[in-house]
């Protein structure tokens, strides 16, 4: 079933929140033109993700179906990244909100390193002193394990996100905001170190 004009005035609201947030990700590069995945939780067991073929610098009603977190025929339309949010939605009762992004400092400082360790502020104090960068292994039977490893996998580490070898960055959060600013927060302290790095080979 695809959200269609029905809005209540929370529906309304969740698709400009989605539609602005997705949108400022895009121009910050963390989404590609299909490349990318964001979703709301509507109850405890459905949740609204963008469509296979959506557009994330203008998302709409069209480019966004509601699911149930039990596959049907409607998860043939819907992004590829769809099972793994299902699965984060049954773990975790405090996610609302699900993206995974590709933000390009972020995947390339995770092929050099094996963790995280900021040295700016704000990556200190909202990420800590060491975040682990998982390395997922064989890229080949990735989709066959995504969907139980990626959600076990923040559950070891006790975070709302996840940084993945190569791939990119899983996160969930209560607030849509708060989700949108911990991977920039990560993106910004790869930049950084990036820099830096940098500035000591020079």
């Amino acid at each position: 079933m695809m959200i269609n004009a029905h809005f209540n005035d929370i529906d309304e609201k969740l698709l400009l929140s989605l539609k602005q947030v997705s949108l400022s990700m895009f121009r910050k590069n963390f989404f590609g033109i299909f490349h990318g995945s964001i979703s709301a939780r509507l109850t405890y067991e459905s949740f609204v993700i963008n469509a296979k073929q959506a557009v994330f610098d203008d998302l709409n009603e069209k480019s966004l179906i509601a699911l149930n977190t039990i596959k049907d025929y409607r998860w043939n339309e819907s992004s590829i990244d769809t099972p793994i949010h299902a699965q984060i939605y049954k773990n975790y009762k405090n996610a609302k909100f699900i993206a995974y992004a590709m933000p390009p400092y972020s995947v390339s400082y995770s092929l050099k390193h094996t963790h995280l360790r900021p040295l700016d502020f704000f990556g200190r104090q909202i990420l800590g002193e060491e975040v682990e960068i998982w390395d997922i292994g064989n890229y080949d039977t990735w989709y066959d394990r995504a969907m139980y490893e990626i959600a076990d996998h923040i559950t070891q580490n006790n975070k709302r996100f996840l940084i993945i070898k190569g791939y990119g960055i899983y996160a969930f959060d209560r607030d849509l905001n708060s989700l949108a600013k911990k991977i920039a927060v990560i993106e910004n302290s790869c930049k950084i170190l990036h820099f830096y790095a940098d500035l000591q080979n020079s």
